[in-house]
């Protein structure tokens, strides 16, 4: 994905007009954001983050946790020198405090875990040696997932919903708990509070489902510029997949997605939008039935062969 900058043209300054508008929708769709042109909580935070260039400020783990594509930046090629600061999520977590203590020791430099201008212009210099697309968490999520017994028995599962699809998340649950998966069920408005449930559950895959008002179903895994989870596109694949085989439905293509809920989890997840709500609730069984066939699906290939 794109997040290059957008320009706003023909709206007068501090009005949100057409422009204003059309500029929004344009970051949204490089971002990985819904493009409803509206700027709502995420695509703010978004903007506030894409603000952020390498070496703008000094970074190091704290609390709250830093944010920001600098973040990314920095993610990104220590995990292509081969040091795991983990998905490439713009988060400044302990992880990537660690990768980038490692990466001090390894490069002679002090350990320190500060991100400042020696650690970037070391990391310039060494990473014209490597390949960025390559990333060492993308490699131990493949690993991951391919160690896991090919069963839902034992699997632990978190199934989310933000309000109004409570029959739904509950007929997953009672598929997934007969074939002997242990599932966790959320409720809750806030994805960033499911996001740290789930991460505290210690989950193998997050579901997540919202009903929506437009026509089509989708599936979003996590993905940004340099970093997609190889779990998650796979299971959003299979899920619209099997949603696609039902009637009454229209399905889109699995979208990478930069959303909240999916940076946030620590594992494989997939976010869920369903409509129109008439004929979800229509279909309530049967999309459980076809959300549990695509989840058993995964974890007999949990990433494209």
């Amino acid at each position: 994905m794109d997040v290059g900058p957008t320009a706003v043209v023909g709206d007068v300054r501090g009005r949100f007009g057409p422009g204003t508008q059309a500029a929004v929708v344009d970051f949204q769709r490089h971002r990985g954001l819904p493009t409803s042109g509206v700027c709502d909580p995420a695509t703010w935070m978004a903007l506030v983050e894409a603000g952020y260039r390498a070496g703008d400020r000094l970074l190091y783990l704290r609390t709250p946790m830093l944010r920001g594509d600098d973040v990314a930046d920095l993610q990104r090629a220590l995990g292509a020198l081969g040091f795991d600061a983990g998905r490439v999520d713009g988060i400044f977590g302990p992880q990537t405090g660690d990768a980038l203590v490692d990466f001090q020791r390894n490069a002679g430099l002090t350990p320190d875990g500060r991100c400042g201008q020696s650690v970037l212009t070391s990391l310039d210099r060494l990473g014209n040696r490597f390949d960025h697309r390559t990333n060492v968490a993308g490699v131990r999520e493949r690993e991951l997932l391919r160690s896991k017994p090919p069963v839902l028995a034992g699997r632990r599962v978190v199934v989310g919903e933000a309000g109004g699809l409570d029959v739904l998340v509950h007929a997953v649950d009672r598929i997934l708990q007969d074939a002997g998966a242990l599932v966790a069920l959320l409720h809750h408005p806030h994805h960033s509070v499911q996001a740290v449930e789930a991460n505290d559950f210690a989950a193998d895959v997050y579901l997540g489902f919202s009903l929506i008002d437009d026509d089509a179903c989708e599936a979003a895994y996590y993905a940004t510029p340099g970093w997609e989870s190889a779990g998650g596109h796979r299971l959003a694949s299979l899920l619209v997949d099997a949603w696609g085989e039902l009637d009454g439905l229209t399905v889109a293509p699995a979208q990478g997605r930069w959303l909240p809920i999916l940076r946030e989890t620590r594992m494989p997840a997939v976010a869920c939008r369903l409509g129109p709500p008439t004929r979800v609730v229509e279909r309530t069984a049967e999309l459980a039935a076809a959300t549990a066939a695509a989840l058993t699906a995964w974890v007999q290939a949990p990433i494209e062969a």
